[in-house]
């Protein structure tokens, strides 16, 4: 048999392969942190469970701070303080309009921040960040001098234009997030088949953008309906739910202040939700 007879390895050793067996993982490290990451959401929830927990509370007088017994009593007068129902539904009225208007402007704004690219740009970014880490205090203080300055009556429109005013920039950088990673392409092929540019914007950009339009828009209604330090410089005499609940402190807070806090956060998990269902349908 000649040498050419001979089969020839045709494979060549990869000088980068592992020879020695694989380096098994640490399990310790992984379930660390998923115990650290459930001990934190417990320390999130706790106060959330609590005032559920405590909204079925059969207490007596309003100090409602230790368990007395199982009731449903307590939804069913949950309207028995007329000045904490205005209260509740002038933080709701004000939320949701927050929500639409900040959720207009602001996805306008991260549309264009994301696509375009224009003069001042960095001065709109810059301005947008500073109303984000401004303190809350300074945001007030200067509220309520424009408004004093410009003699405009503090109360419901103060408000509103004050939490539109906090609340756009967060829903501006959650829509230019979700701008920055849209594929180009999908919407050139919609031009490519005769659609307008508004006719692509509607059926196809705006779509693709609705999950971080509806999360911004939920994050503005969150802020605007918990916010207390800038609705106290520029509230005058109307009365928000947090402010209701600060002044109520003195006196004791009854059971319907857990009942309503209730009943927002569900109405937060139930928009979420759908929210996310929306999404994964678009997906």
């Amino acid at each position: 048999m000649s040498s050419t007879d001979l089969p020839v390895s045709t494979d060549t050793p990869d000088p980068f392969a592992r020879t020695g067996p694989a380096p098994r993982r640490s399990r310790r490290a992984v379930d660390w942190g998923k115990y650290f990451t459930w001990l934190v959401m417990a320390w999130l929830f706790a106060p959330i469970l609590f005032m559920i927990a405590f909204s079925f509370n059969d207490v007596q007088g309003r100090h409602n701070v230790t368990w007395q017994g199982f009731t449903l009593r307590w939804y069913e007068d949950a309207l028995a303080y007329p000045d904490l129902t205005t209260a509740l539904l002038n933080s709701l009225a004000i939320a949701l309009l927050t929500m639409v208007i900040a959720g207009v402007l602001g996805s306008l704004l991260g549309l264009a921040l994301g696509r375009y690219r224009f003069r001042g740009q960095g001065t709109t970014n810059l301005v947008m960040f500073a109303a984000i880490s401004a303190p809350e205090v300074v945001l007030g203080a200067a509220l309520l001098s424009l408004f004093l300055t410009m003699n405009v009556a503090t109360g419901f429109l103060t408000i509103l234009l004050s939490h539109v005013m906090f609340t756009v920039s967060f829903v501006a950088i959650t829509v230019r997030a979700r701008v920055l990673t849209l594929d180009p392409s999908l919407e050139e092929a919609a031009r490519d088949l005769g659609a307008t540019p508004l006719t692509t914007f509607r059926l196809v950009t705006l779509p693709m953008l609705a999950p971080a339009i509806m999360a911004g828009g939920l994050i503005a209604f969150a802020l605007s309906i918990d916010d207390y330090i800038i609705t106290s410089f520029v509230s005058g005499n109307v009365q928000t739910f947090p402010l209701w609940i600060w002044g109520a402190t003195r006196v004791g807070i009854p059971p319907q202040v857990n009942v309503m806090g209730t009943l927002i956060f569900a109405i937060g998990v139930v928009l979420a939700i759908v929210n996310i269902v929306l999404a994964r349908r678009r997906a």
